[in-house]
């Protein structure tokens, strides 16, 4: 049966150390290759950036993948354990605080439980600040294991986390920063198509900052050097970028900040905050 296992995905911000102890979790019940580390260094404590990245990472997969998620900021609490299983046959598996909402919205929800320890069958906790190691990756593995959802809790109605809407006009764009990649680009949760092709020259103003002129370009390659940037990120929403540099640093962005984009041209129309 352990030959025939599904894969499960680990993706959270504990690093490797605690990461390694989970790992260690599942090993006793899989064969080591149907375990597979996206990354560890989802940002500490952010819930809804973190949601954001992994919906786009889970949503790769192909179905039937047993996905484990761990940013948990209030391990312990009153969030619930929680795992789904979704339209396509995959499993999501971590804390109900947000941060499984947006890719169990695109993958779609068949069925939620919220895990309970003694059904699990796990081992003895170790105090209550570990729920990666002591429920979740054990849990898990059952699911991995061909058991079915139903026999680890009673079902839930997951919380549902939604992006902030943006609003798209002739002249302008207000969004919000909902992730800031390791080059300090800022993928904001405006659409790509928001800006026309013809407007070359951009005002960017980020929260109560000044405004700065920004290019509208396609490819960072047809900006100079240190050169700021608007353009359509690989998440398919528009970015702040600094060619070979960082916007971030240099115009001190953080998730969250609302962004205004403007170009010559009024009142803006609502656009989706999927």
């Amino acid at each position: 049966m352990r030959s025939s296992s599904r894969l499960v995905t680990l993706s959270t911000d504990l690093g490797s150390a605690y990461a390694a102890q989970m790992k260690g979790v599942l090993y006793r019940a899989l064969p080591p290759e149907r375990v597979v580390d996206l990354t560890h260094d989802l940002p500490r404590h952010g819930i809804e950036e973190s949601a954001f990245l992994v919906r786009q990472m889970l949503t790769a997969f192909p179905p039937g993948v047993v996905h484990v998620v761990v940013v948990d900021p209030g391990v312990g609490g009153a969030r619930a354990p929680i795992a789904i299983r979704t339209k396509d046959g995959s499993y999501l598996v971590g804390p109900d605080n947000g941060v499984l909402s947006l890719a169990a919205e695109r993958l779609g929800i068949a069925q939620a439980v919220r895990l309970d320890p003694r059904r699990v069958g796990a081992a003895p906790r170790v105090g209550r600040t570990f729920d990666g190691r002591d429920l979740f990756a054990p849990a898990a593995a059952r699911l991995a294991l061909g058991n079915r959802l139903s026999t680890l809790g009673p079902k839930w109605k997951p919380f549902s986390w939604t992006p902030p809407t943006a609003l798209v006009g002739p002249a302008r764009a207000e969004g919000v920063i909902l992730h800031i990649d390791r080059f300090g680009n800022a993928i904001t949760n405006l659409p790509a198509t928001a800006i026309p092709g013809r407007a070359r020259t951009l005002s960017v103003k980020v929260g109560g900052r000044p405004a700065r002129r920004a290019s509208n370009v396609s490819v960072y390659d047809e900006l100079r050097p240190r050169q700021l940037g608007i353009l359509a990120s690989s998440f398919g929403t528009l970015e702040v970028a600094v060619r070979e540099g960082s916007a971030a640093s240099r115009l001190g962005l953080t998730v969250g900040e609302k962004v205004t984009l403007r170009w010559t041209g009024a009142s803006p129309r609502a656009v989706g905050g999927k």
